[in-house]
């Protein structure tokens, strides 16, 4: 499956649209995995995680706009599903571990603002790019906006995760929204895999 041409109009918007999701895709990945770094936080590391294959994504629909760049998107679907279910595999691990009491996550207040920061960009951004998808009949582009959309669910249930350990410092709210993000990076990863789509973006 090859990316549909666009008219002019609709390229312009298409590269401003991707410009501003690696902007912020970049903010919110470094900031994401430095604050779990910093916090021990299973949470915000798929969080971050899941900002990076959205980073990729990103990248991969605009270099497809380069003149005479064309790819096949199966390659794509393969390499991001595969990636998605590495990163399920790494926060299922430090989760457990901290569980078990080999991790202690700590409060994270960076991690609470940017969280709540994705929670106001990543739908509208999924919204923009299923928009425009539908209008010019790009299918990286559609599936760009479900992984944002998907980056939308993971900030509400990080947040949840985070805002009980600051709150009650129940460390283990931590672990359990990694947990529950899991399901998640799995079911993704799996629709990636099969090239398949869905309209959960409109």
């Amino acid at each position: 499956m090859t990316i549909a041409a666009s008219s002019p109009p609709s390229r312009s918007r298409l590269i401003l649209l991707q410009s501003v999701t690696l902007v912020w895709m970049l903010i919110e990945c470094a900031v994401a995995l430095w604050a779990a770094l910093r916090a021990h936080s299973s949470a915000l590391l798929a969080f971050g995680s899941d900002s990076f294959v959205e980073l990729l994504s990103a990248s991969l629909v605009l270099l497809a706009l380069a003149p005479g760049c064309r790819f096949s998107r199966r390659r794509i679907d393969l390499a991001a599903g595969l990636l998605l279910w590495i990163l399920a595999a790494i926060v299922a691990l430090t989760s457990v571990l901290a569980l078990a009491g080999r991790l202690q996550p700590a409060a994270s207040p960076l991690g609470i603002v940017i969280t709540v920061a994705a929670l106001f960009v990543m739908p509208l951004l999924a919204w923009q790019k299923r928009k425009l998808a539908r209008r010019t009949g790009n299918n990286a582009l559609a599936a760009d906006a479900i992984q944002s959309a998907a980056c939308a669910y993971l900030a509400l249930i990080t947040l949840a995760g985070l805002a009980l350990n600051a709150a009650f410092h129940r460390a283990s709210a931590d672990s359990v929204a990694a947990l529950a993000a899991i399901p998640i990076l799995i079911l993704e990863g799996r629709r990636a895999l099969r090239g398949q789509y869905c309209g959960c973006c409109e």
